[in-house]
């Protein structure tokens, strides 16, 4: 496989997403909700925490492998790809964690640090490559 980083990662993220979205259905049910969240925080957690995957999940891996493909740093790309997956992971279980007035819980916190990290390494790195290159 000539993009290992990026294919598991990739992997990962279909399995998080799969997970999120029997979660969201199984909240749905339970609410009897066909559209909308009802106002039942249980489904609106299911619900933020599948569609928050699905929104940073694909320019994560399409960088992921563009840089793969450009031949960067494997280990470094690791590296990100597991930060990338450590926040996913910290940020869904942050969605469900109780919420204590004026303050995100901590999963919560370091999913968007994680996630807001590797895309701005993900899309400088991007550019620095490109700004680089000989043509």
């Amino acid at each position: 496989m000539t993009l290992p980083v990026t294919a598991f990662v990739a992997a990962v993220c279909a399995l998080l997403l799969l997970a999120t979205a029997i979660d969201t259905v199984r909240q749905r049910l339970r609410v009897k909700a066909a559209f909308g969240d009802h106002g039942d925080a249980k489904l609106i957690s299911a619900s933020r925490s599948h569609g928050n995957l699905a929104e940073y999940a694909p320019i994560t891996i399409i960088l992921l492998g563009l840089l793969e493909t450009a031949r960067a740093n494997h280990m470094a790309l690791m590296v990100i790809g597991a930060i990338f997956l450590i926040g996913r992971v910290a940020h869904v279980i942050g969605l469900y964690a109780p919420v204590v007035a004026g303050k995100p819980p901590l999963g919560r916190q370091v999913g968007v640090v994680a996630t807001f990290g590797t895309l701005l390494v993900l899309g400088g790195w991007t550019l620095w490559m490109l700004a680089t290159v000989n043509l």
